[in-house]
């Protein structure tokens, strides 16, 4: 089992910054995966980055050049730094974990979500 805890949420103009930051209860060392979604009043919930225990990582187009995912090994979170905020990232944002265990892979594990809205 894996919790997860969001933080860093809050309100800011277009073009500031955020950095959200999730908690994780188990090793991350133990983790092979960790995303961050983000789901928009009546929208979808949608895959905005990823990160895998490699290093590697992905994004959407939408955030590419925006938005950098990053694993802190020292206080077991993932955090991502959100640079040139738009109204359109306006959205409430989770983090999902997921990690193997006898050659099953686990990923049904989200916070609580933290909100982000971007407005002048």
């Amino acid at each position: 089992q894996v919790q997860l805890v969001e933080s860093g949420g809050g309100t800011v103009q277009p073009g500031g910054s955020l950095r959200l930051s999730c908690a994780i209860s188990r090793s991350i060392f133990t983790i092979y995966a960790m995303h961050w979604y983000r789901q928009a009043p009546g929208k979808q919930r949608e895959l905005v980055a990823t990160i895998i225990s490699d290093g590697m990582t992905n994004y959407a187009d939408s955030v590419k050049g925006r938005f950098t995912i990053s694993r802190d090994n020292a206080e077991n979170t993932v955090d991502l730094q959100m640079n040139s905020l738009e109204p359109e990232d306006t959205a409430v944002y989770y983090c999902n974990a997921g990690y193997y265990s006898e050659g099953v892979y686990y990923h049904d594990f989200w916070g609580q979500g933290t909100q982000v809205t971007v407005s002048s």
